[in-house]
């Protein structure tokens, strides 16, 4: 890595911009929300490069009030006024089912930092990293536990004028639409709107609330070591897959699809798990469509709103099959998506979906390019590019995004095989694509 120099010039709690009444308010988590898995930080790196004069002369006069860490500090404080719980605490016991949110207004914490290099010294924070993403994100302070603060950001200005915003944010309070929506308003207050487009709402009372279930034995967090590896993928490929897919099975497939279940299928492959082994992929359904009989038709609800699908075979017939009967497989999954949540929310199941297990052959897979973080524009142009970091030593994670915005195509960002697998995994990745 590159020897740069961050230095974070302050950090402090940001807290509301006004205070509404009453002063104290305690707000009720949805069952999902209360999920003990979902209490970790959710971190992510967003570049913003600088535009040429002629690009970004507007945005920059409506971001006139100076520095970027300057004026998205100030909107943050403005956010903090209509997304209140974001600069709350949690308190009572996530195990009990009782955790909730207390709006204390402690606030927020924000850092501001300035680097002495330009985004152009370290590739624009592209892969490989030529910069420890620890120095670009927020921590607070020593003996703090970062899952007590939902929501913390650093601002960090290059020499050329780009800057990076490090956020982490609590997955207990927000899922990935509801954290961008929050983002977006900060976005909006940064370039001298006067309200959110989209006005939050609370509402986490609408969620389903099914019978409690026995609690399952506690999860194990076994590290497995495993590596990171990128690859974009162009946009010609995928569109290949997707014709021939429609070609064979009369149906349409989404880039998610194609690029999930060769992912899937190429850690299969290169792990030659035993034959009748069963493998796993899960991924987490958005659900606000199959609420609209209950959730507000403007939109605007924030909290967790998703469902854990679960796709099973065994080793041998993922490995063995034409990559178009997987994704048909990741697409029946999908397809069972109504049925599996309306069971969960009636207390019709047996096994809790959101009870997850984290194992050696069980792939978890995270879709980062439909949340809304791309559109953010505090002013100087929306990111050139955005590196989430949703990885932990006892999962195995495929990602996929974007690369920067020079380039096309899906960026797939995996950390799901051990060193030994890393060699064979890659070259039946790019055998494919």
């Amino acid at each position: 890595m590159a020897s740069i120099t961050v230095t974070r010039k302050s950090q402090s709690f940001v807290v509301p911009s006004s205070t509404p009444t009453p002063t104290t308010e305690t707000l009720e988590l949805s069952p999902i929300d209360r999920v003990p898995g979902l209490r970790h930080t959710v971190r992510s790196l967003h570049v913003f490069r600088r535009k040429d004069a002629a690009a970004s002369a507007a945005h920059y006069d409506a971001a006139a009030a100076g520095r970027p860490a300057e004026v998205i500090r100030a909107a943050l404080s403005r956010a903090l006024v209509d997304y209140r719980p974001f600069a709350g605490r949690f308190v009572g016991s996530l195990y009990a089912g009782e955790a909730s949110v207390e709006c204390t207004d402690d606030g927020a914490w924000f850092v501001d930092a300035v680097t002495d290099c330009s985004l152009e010294d370290v590739n624009g924070l592209d892969y490989p990293l030529m910069v420890s993403e620890e120095e670009l994100l927020p921590a607070p302070e020593e003996g703090v536990d970062p899952t007590s603060i939902p929501i913390m950001m650093q601002v960090t200005e290059f020499a050329c004028g780009g800057f990076v915003v490090g956020l982490v944010a609590v997955h207990t309070l927000a899922d990935g639409l509801g954290a961008a929506q929050f983002i977006n308003a900060i976005s909006e207050f940064a370039r001298g709107v006067v309200k959110p487009t989209i006005a939050p709402i609370w509402a986490r009372e609408l969620i389903p609330n099914p019978p409690k279930m026995p609690p399952g034995p506690p999860p194990s967090f076994e590290c497995f070591g495993f590596k990171h590896f990128v690859m974009d993928v162009a946009v010609n490929n995928i569109a290949h897959v997707k014709s021939e897919y429609f070609q064979t099975n009369g149906h349409y497939c989404s880039t998610f699809d194609v690029a999930i279940a060769k992912v899937w299928q190429a850690r299969t492959r290169a792990i030659k798990y035993e034959p009748n082994f069963k493998v796993h992929v899960c991924f987490f359904a958005n659900t606000r469509h199959l609420l609209t009989h209950v959730l507000p038709k403007v939109g605007g609800f924030y909290g967790n709103c998703f469902y854990p699908v679960t796709v099973t075979a065994t080793a041998e017939v993922v490995a063995s099959s034409r990559l178009l009967d997987v994704i048909r497989m990741i697409r029946d999954g999908k397809a069972r998506l109504p049925l599996e949540f309306s069971r969960w929310s009636t207390g019709n199941v047996k096994v809790d979906p959101y009870q997850l297990t984290f194992k050696h052959n069980v792939l978890f897979v995270s879709d980062w390019t439909r949340l809304g973080f791309f559109e953010v524009d505090y002013g100087w142009g929306v990111p050139n590019h955005i590196l989430p970091f949703t990885y932990a030593d006892y999962m195995a994670v495929a990602v996929l995004g974007a690369p920067p915005s020079m380039k096309k195509g899906t960026r797939i960002m995996t950390q799901c095989v051990e060193e030994e697998h890393l060699v064979d995994f890659k070259a039946e990745m790019k055998a494919f694509f």
